[in-house]
């Protein structure tokens, strides 16, 4: 799980530092926002793999913003990290949508090994991924339907692997270009959009170009159904 991208939403600078400490060591990439508008901003910019979010914030609650989570980007994990410790409270973050509650004060030890296990649960692991016919392997960088192998560039199947990675979720061109070229490449957004078109060309003698799907005004997404 190392290289995932984790955004750290916490209004204390101390818990903030701590927390950046502890992750960076384990070679996570990481953002901080102080206030719910700064986490919807990088949450909207950036490729985020996971939310460590507060309740308590100073525009907002972190109950808000997770709910706007899960209407818009309902496959981004996120673990609370909050003081509200009442059993209700916990509850209450749970049925909204956290995939993990954890209560201040913590251990960190104990919080580094709740993001590993969500994160397992949630990013692509080394293990081959199958999704309508489609057969990728991340070991042999093999693309196969059915018998027929698909020739890709290998952009092109880090940008598919991604996709499969998280199926129904939808990225901005911005986010892709994170994940799949890099923060440390600099290149125009239309390079996605070149890389969109050549990715659904091998796929429409299948039958399977829809599964790359544009959402209007927001990116791109792959759906499990053509």
């Amino acid at each position: 799980m190392k290289h995932a991208s984790i955004l750290i939403v916490e209004d204390d600078q101390g818990i903030q530092d701590m927390l950046v400490y502890a992750l960076e060591a384990d070679g996570y990439t990481l953002y901080q926002a102080m206030t719910v508008k700064e986490a919807w901003q990088i949450i909207e910019e950036k490729a985020i793999d996971l939310v460590l979010l507060d309740w308590m914030l100073p525009d907002n609650s972190g109950i808000d913003l997770l709910h706007r989570i899960r209407k818009y980007h309902s496959a981004l994990p996120v673990i609370m990290v909050t003081a509200k410790s009442e059993e209700e409270d916990r509850i209450l973050g749970l049925d909204v949508g956290a995939d993990d509650y954890i209560t201040k004060p913590f251990s960190v030890r104990e919080l580094k090994s709740r993001v590993l296990a969500v994160l397992r649960r949630t990013m692509p692991a080394e293990q081959p991924i199958q999704i309508s016919g489609l057969f990728l392997d991340p070991v042999s960088q093999r693309v196969k339907i059915d018998e027929d192998t698909l020739d890709l560039t290998p952009t092109e199947f880090r940008l598919l692997h991604y996709f499969m990675g998280h199926p129904e979720r939808v990225f901005s061109r911005s986010q892709l270009l994170d994940h799949v070229w890099g923060t440390q490449v600099y290149v125009e957004e239309r390079t996605v959009d070149v890389h969109i078109r050549r990715l659904r060309k091998n796929l429409e003698p299948f039958g399977l170009q829809k599964l790359v799907q544009t959402v209007q005004g927001r990116g791109y997404r792959f759906s499990r159904q053509a």
